[in-house]
């Protein structure tokens, strides 16, 4: 039996093995984090260890790192009552606090008249089109960026950003929400004193402790350039599907992207068809964001670019990582391949 091949980074990283040997140890820990017995500091410990250790793989020295359930949470912890406006891009996490009121050019880029009232995101989780982030921006969603491209809380100047440890490679179900010393936000979670008083309830010592160490991972991965190559084989699979011959858009291809992120669009196959087709072939792909997948809709992402409906629904992400290898996505280009050739011989 052929093995299966994982091309949807985007969606979730495989859990890094630094991450598993920190959540194990984490296991052993018996002390709430908030008590100040021995147990409890040992507790704490894990804690602030994973908390520095975020904060250093972000550039976010002299920030505050929120630990949260999630981005999904550290969004809403964020935007709550603020009144910002964003772009219909942005993820549903982000467009439920925001008025998406910002416009959008067909190459997926954003326009921002105002920053300190605005929200953005810096790498879209669908196409993998990056944002030039404006000075004083107030919200950042950095969630796909993060570990996958160079980016330092610092150097971004906005007030607050949003991250998310399973697309790095660390534990489903924790995240964070980084802080401009000095910013306060009002706490959603209410009901004890955890997290500087801004998210109430007992911490998940197991989950920070691998968001901690793979946040560690992942920017030691891209220091050692391993994302570089994981865009030259994201290239090379970009060429061999529009070396098939067929009418295909490569959605972002002409602006700046994440490395590792395909979006296709092929006309006369619904996106998806092609995921089905593609996971009955042995490989995992998507129709967009995971958090919409199941949904029947045509991406709003790339209508907001321009692309009407129809043909908004015959795309598909394709997000490669550093366990892709060549061998990997030129398999995915036979199979994609041969699956249009028989919907095109069909349709003819």
């Amino acid at each position: 039996m052929t093995q299966r091949v994982y091309l949807d980074w985007n969606a979730t990283a495989p859990l890094r093995p630094e991450a598993r040997a920190a959540m194990v140890a984490a296991m052993d820990v018996v002390g709430n984090a908030s008590s100040v017995h021995a147990e409890g500091r040992a507790a704490r410990a894990v804690i602030e260890r994973a908390r520095a250790q975020v904060a250093a793989a972000f550039g976010a020295d002299g920030a505050d790192i929120v630990f949260t359930s999630g981005a999904t949470e550290a969004a809403g912890l964020a935007a709550a009552g603020r009144g910002l406006v964003c772009a219909p891009v942005e993820h549903d996490a982000v467009l439920a606090w925001c008025n998406a009121g910002l416009g959008v050019d067909g190459a997926g880029q954003v326009t921002v008249a105002d920053p300190a009232g605005s929200a953005l995101q810096l790498a879209n989780s669908e196409t993998g089109v990056m944002q030039a982030v404006p000075a004083g921006l107030a919200l950042c969603d950095t969630t796909q960026a993060f570990g996958k491209v160079p980016v330092a809380f610092n150097w971004l100047g906005c007030d607050m950003a949003l991250l998310s440890a399973h697309k790095c490679g660390g534990p489903k179900g924790v995240g964070a929400l980084v802080l401009r010393r000095g910013l306060d936000v009002a706490a959603q979670l209410r009901g004890g004193g955890q997290e500087m008083g801004r998210r109430a309830g007992t911490e998940n010592v197991i989950g920070i402790a691998g968001f901690g160490a793979a946040a560690a991972a992942a920017a030691r991965d891209l220091a050692d350039g391993l994302w570089e190559q994981v865009g030259e084989l994201r290239n090379i699979l970009d060429q061999a599907l529009s070396a098939a011959g067929y009418e295909t858009i490569s959605v972002g291809n002409d602006v700046a992207r994440l490395p590792n992120t395909l979006c296709l669009i092929a006309p006369g196959w619904k996106g998806e068809t092609q995921v089905m087709a593609m996971d009955l072939a042995g490989f995992a792909v998507s129709a967009g964001s995971a958090c919409s997948s199941g949904k029947v809709r045509s991406s709003r992402v790339l209508q907001a670019m321009g692309f009407d409906e129809g043909v908004a629904g015959q795309a598909i992400r394709v997000s490669l990582g550093p366990g892709t290898t060549e061998e990997m996505v030129l398999r995915f280009a036979e199979a994609w391949t041969a699956g249009y050739a028989r919907i095109r011989g069909r349709a003819a």
